[in-house]
């Protein structure tokens, strides 16, 4: 399979990873990863990957006909026509879950 991080970072909290599933030549796709690398500057951090579905036979079949499929630590926010909205809802359900996470372990030995 394909992968092509775009937006990583080496900090040590925990990220949501927002993964892009698309394939050469889709308009929709260029349209969502715009929006996708302007909403990271919306100072909601995560990082982005890039998948093409055309690396794998069981994506291509899958998700051929709802591309752009834009998904969020495994969880699918949107698909077809980018739900801006509903991808920031998601990313921020995340990073709650995982600063909830670390505010528990932050006192243990």
């Amino acid at each position: 399979m394909s992968k092509r991080p775009y937006l990583t970072d080496s900090r040590s909290e925990r990220r949501p990873t927002v993964v892009l599933y698309t394939r050469q030549g889709c308009h929709l796709c260029e349209e969502a990863l715009a929006q996708i690398v302007a909403l990271h500057g919306e100072e909601r951090p995560f990082d982005l990957v890039e998948v093409d579905i055309e690396s794998d036979e069981r994506l291509l079949r899958e998700m051929l006909e709802k591309i752009p499929v834009v998904e969020v630590d495994g969880v699918r926010a949107s698909e077809l026509v980018l739900d801006a909205d509903a991808l920031r809802a998601r990313i921020d359900t995340v990073r709650e879950a995982n600063d909830r996470r670390d505010d528990r372990g932050a006192g243990r030995w």
